[in-house]
């Protein structure tokens, strides 16, 4: 896939967030005896501008990047999103930005150039980095990465409950249908092998348009999506989809009127932290930071 080399301008600025510890996960159990977790909380992002979206289909692509620089550099503490690049990656780092292409709902193209435009600004080659999804089993950039940017939609799935962070690597995978038993439970599997393990810098589960509700394999309706406005940006990918999974979960209560849990549901998050120590997804050991717009935010 066609290298991204369009340079966006860089803004700047914090706004102030609230930092909170996550009560119950709503719609995943609470965790108990979970093997090799991680001591530390995660830290997790979630930024929302009303001005990103008004609905389906539009995207205020300057805003979207302001709020992207936000949460970077709220996420690594430092006085501008330059300098939390530059924690991120080194100049000599080749970096494969995995997206995620389904039509209905795709990782947003100006999100996508603005990583890519980041990673330059840091000092990566723009022959180091490369945007796939798909294809990247055959990608020559991915398969010499050093360092991995994982960015995609959050939305409701047939096979895994939720098409998250976690499952976005399953394209890395020769036979990704093979994980879909139980729920893609094993997801957290593919995040071990030698060829990913350790190369995630940067989380990013775009919450903009949403999906919470699905019928089928294929299945997507405009009328179960809504203007969230938002992105959930973490290094650490279980914890951010466990933050994802509940406002989903909140969001379908509120719109059927009932308790309404996700199905099936979404194993996958819970066991990638009780089972192959990838992150944390229970709510005691993550530490939420919210900032921007907070209007029926769910969470």
């Amino acid at each position: 896939m066609a290298e991204k080399k369009r340079v966006i301008t860089r803004r700047d600025f914090i706004r102030t967030g609230s930092r909170v510890v996550m009560g119950s996960l709503m719609g995943l159990p609470l965790i108990r005896n979970a093997a090799g977790q991680a001591t530390e909380k995660s830290r997790v992002v979630l930024i929302r501008d009303p001005d990103v979206t008004k609905g389906y289909g539009s995207l205020n692509a300057d805003v979207l990047i302001d709020m992207f620089d936000q949460a970077v550099t709220l996420l690594h503490e430092t006085p501008h999103a330059a300098a939390a690049w530059h924690k991120l990656v080194k100049p000599g780092d080749i970096v494969g930005i995995k997206t995620n292409v389904w039509s209905p709902l795709p990782t947003p193209a100006p999100l996508e150039d603005a990583i890519a435009s980041r990673l330059m600004d840091a000092g990566v080659s723009t022959n180091s980095i490369s945007i796939d999804d798909r294809g990247v089993g055959g990608n020559a950039v991915f398969k010499k990465s050093t360092a991995l940017i994982n960015v995609r939609p959050m939305r409701t799935h047939h096979w895994s409950g939720l098409g998250t962070l976690l499952k976005n690597y399953i394209m890395f995978v020769s036979a990704p249908w093979s994980y879909h038993g139980n729920a893609c439970e094993r997801l957290g599997t593919i995040w071990q092998k030698p060829f990913i393990r350790d190369k995630t810098r940067l989380n990013i589960l775009v919450m903009v348009t949403p999906l919470f509700h699905g019928i089928g394999p294929h299945h997507f309706s405009r009328n179960y999506t809504w203007p969230y406005g938002g992105l959930i940006v973490s290094t650490d990918p279980v914890a951010a989809d466990a933050i994802g999974a509940r406002i989903i979960q909140a969001k379908r209560n509120e719109s059927f009127g009932e308790n309404k849990p996700i199905s099936p549901r979404p194993l996958h998050i819970e066991a990638a932290d009780t089972k192959f120590g990838i992150g944390n997804s229970h709510p005691q050991r993550i530490e939420l930071i919210k900032t921007g717009w907070q209007e029926d935010i769910l969470i």
